[in-house]
């Protein structure tokens, strides 16, 4: 039986997968998100806009919320520019 996947608090940031909020001319400040980080145990770490309590009541049939879980939202162009960081395997 497969391991089910938990995150673990205790990873550490290694990298950031793409360019920064300021580089993509997203935040008017250096402490402005969105970002996408990957962590020392290969997890990926995104720092985006909660909006959870906005789409939670529209979630497609087959995807849930854990009451730990948020879902966040990034802009586009900030996964966009992650992906020649983000290997296949």
């Amino acid at each position: 039986m497969a391991r089910v996947w938990e995150a673990d608090p205790s990873a550490l940031f290694t990298r950031r997968l793409g360019k920064s909020a300021a580089e993509l001319g997203k935040t008017e400040d250096d402490d402005g998100c969105p970002d996408i980080w990957e962590l020392d145990n290969g997890d990926i770490a995104v720092i985006g806009r909660d909006l959870t309590a906005a789409y939670e009541s529209r979630l497609p049939a087959d995807a849930s919320i854990a009451s730990g879980e948020r879902l966040v939202v990034i802009p586009g162009s900030t996964l966009r520019a992650a992906k020649p960081d983000i290997s296949d395997g």
